[in-house]
């Protein structure tokens, strides 16, 4: 998120004088793209403010856009445009777009910029939204669906669980691996059908998963074909049962 100078260099025409303007100091005369308005009797002052004001413009201008913007206002637009979704089943093409939109400002402004060595990912998350279909399980009828998904991290085991609510109650747990500060690979190891039976994952259950912004309340992913995770923080205490 570049801004460009303008080529284009600005010059004033100057009339004749029949005094001759004194020498610029030789650190002024090596400006070659700038030519100031000049007057026989103010030609020293006109010529030195102007550069001065120039540097000053300089150093403030970077500051200023550096200046961190404030995440909140964004989080705020963020849930507001999630609430009426039903965790992103309702969303249309058009509403996954203007998410995604937010989500990304949200992103650039992500305070966590190592979230795997950051003790804020660990505990349990609720998921919010997201647009994968096979976790929203936009297929079934409504009655059969998950009410609510949890996922819970434990980045010093690299651990995750995810778990489903009623009626079905199903886990999966897994084990990750850093590919950098904020990306993992996942590998899913065993599933628990009803949270009570336990059955081996087949070994094409692998994933990714980058964790694109992370704060003491909210948590934004993105997986490896593309879907979007937007999770609340439940229970930071929460540890997955070894």
């Amino acid at each position: 998120m570049a801004l460009s100078s303008p080529s284009t260099v600005l010059t004033t025409t100057t009339q004749p004088s029949t005094h001759p303007l004194p020498k610029l100091p030789h650190c002024l005369s090596s400006l070659p793209t700038f030519s100031f308005p000049t007057k026989p009797t103010t030609t020293t002052t006109t010529t030195s403010a102007a550069p001065n004001k120039w540097r000053t413009n300089v150093s403030f201008f970077p500051a200023f856009l550096n200046k961190p913007k404030d995440a909140k206002p964004i989080k705020d637009e963020l849930l507001e445009a999630i609430a009426p979704l039903d965790r992103g089943a309702d969303a249309t093409p058009q509403d996954q777009k203007r998410v995604d939109q937010i989500a990304r400002k949200l992103e650039a402004v992500n305070p966590t910029k190592e979230p795997l060595k950051s003790n804020l990912l660990d505990g349990k998350w609720e998921l919010i939204y997201t647009t994968s279909k096979s976790i929203l399980q936009t297929q079934r009828p409504k009655v059969l669906r998950s009410r609510t998904n949890y996922q819970a991290i434990n980045a010093e085991t690299l651990r995750a669980q995810n778990m489903e609510s009623w009626p079905f109650f199903n886990q999966v747990t897994a084990d990750l691996t850093p590919l950098n500060a904020k990306k993992v690979g996942v590998k899913f190891d065993y599933f628990k059908i009803a949270g009570l039976i336990p059955v081996k994952a087949p070994d094409t259950a692998i994933g990714e998963l980058e964790i694109t912004y992370l704060d003491e309340e909210l948590r934004v992913s993105r997986g490896d074909k593309g879907n979007l995770f937007i999770l609340k923080m439940i229970d930071p205490s929460y540890r997955i049962p070894s």
